[in-house]
């Protein structure tokens, strides 16, 4: 089979750069399946997917081989001109997956550059849920971005800002408010043109309505908003499916049901960046399956005693790992 990339008129690439396309998906394309359309997935629903082409939105088809779980929004698949069967899906740049409470594996999301980590400067801001959010970003190789809301909610943000920040190396901390048209301005770092960045965090921070104002005007259908609850600083579950929506200025906005709960499984590369402090130290260890709880010179207990590696985090990464490697993740030697 001829694996040359495809030539596409001028025009029509335009539009499909603008939908996410770039080399990596039309270097998949065979000579053979020049006559095909690509689509991208924007949305996901029980019994039907839809998504937009270089000619517009259309309404995909599956054969009797697949089902909607085979799919992600964000992917690019490859559909029949005429009624849009689905004949095959392209690879995916990165793909978000969260693992669920018995063990199976739900696709959030793929072709995702960025992930906004969303929480309010409230009783959701609970430090152990984010690092489990980081870790999932840095084990599918995707840049999180952490966004604080309700910034009014609180007499000391700038506590909310440092400890967001000490989450991670080099993390981005922005603060927004949701209904605000600046948000768009802070945020457009990491939007524009063919750019895509998923919105992730626990209901009732303000990630529906963040998406109803960076979408572009008359880019879908918006988000369904609900109140806070002011006695335990939660909101209603108002988000039911995962959607793509188009940003004003260029780019696309992922956005997905509030998350209470996630599970690790097969994070240990995840962890290590988050926990990068630990990770490095690791290797200094005397033994080379030390389990950093009794172990002689053991470099990471070590670090935790002088006050090198915070005592708090430290339990908090040894209670991480320990739930990861229970999943069937076991840690590789690392000499």
């Amino acid at each position: 089979m001829n694996k040359e990339m495809i030539v596409i008129e001028p025009s029509r690439e335009a539009t499909l750069i603008a939908l996410g396309w770039s080399s990596f998906f039309g270097d998949q394309v065979s000579e053979e399946e020049a006559g095909l359309v690509p689509v991208r997935i924007t949305h996901i629903h029980r019994t039907r997917i839809s998504g937009d082409s270089a000619n517009g939105p259309v309404e995909l088809m599956l054969s009797p081989s697949s089902t909607s779980g085979d799919y992600a929004v964000g992917d690019f698949v490859l559909a029949e001109p005429d009624d849009f069967l689905v004949r095959r899906r392209l690879a995916r740049t990165s793909l978000l997956v969260r693992r669920m409470s018995d063990r199976s594996t739900q696709l959030s999301g793929a072709n995702i550059d960025a992930l906004f980590i969303v929480t309010s400067c409230n009783g959701d801001f609970n430090v152990p849920r984010l690092e489990r959010y980081l870790a999932m970003a840095a084990q599918c190789q995707i840049a999180p971005v952490l966004i604080l809301t309700k910034a009014d909610a609180t007499k000391d943000l700038g506590s909310f800002i440092a400890q967001a920040a000490a989450l991670a190396r080099d993390l981005p901390v922005v603060v927004v408010d949701p209904r605000q048209t600046d948000a768009l301005t802070k945020l457009r770092p990491w939007f524009g043109l063919s750019k895509t960045v998923a919105l992730t965090g626990s209901s009732g921070v303000g990630k529906s309505t963040l998406v109803n104002t960076l979408a572009a005007n008359g880019a879908g259908t918006a988000q369904l908003t609900g109140a806070i609850r002011a006695s335990d600083s939660t909101g209603r579950h108002t988000t039911t499916a995962r959607s793509l929506h188009r940003v004003a200025g260029g780019g696309w906005v992922l956005d997905s049901p509030g998350i209470r709960s996630l599970h690790l499984g097969e994070m240990a590369d995840g962890l290590d960046v988050v926990f990068a402090e630990i990770a490095e130290l690791e290797s200094q260890c005397k033994f080379r399956n030390c389990t950093h709880t009794h172990e002689p010179s053991c470099a990471v207990l070590t670090a935790v005693g002088d006050g090198r590696i915070d005592s708090e985090r430290f339990s908090r990464w040894r209670k991480l790992h320990s739930e990861n490697a229970a999943l069937g993740a076991l840690r590789p030697s690392r000499r």
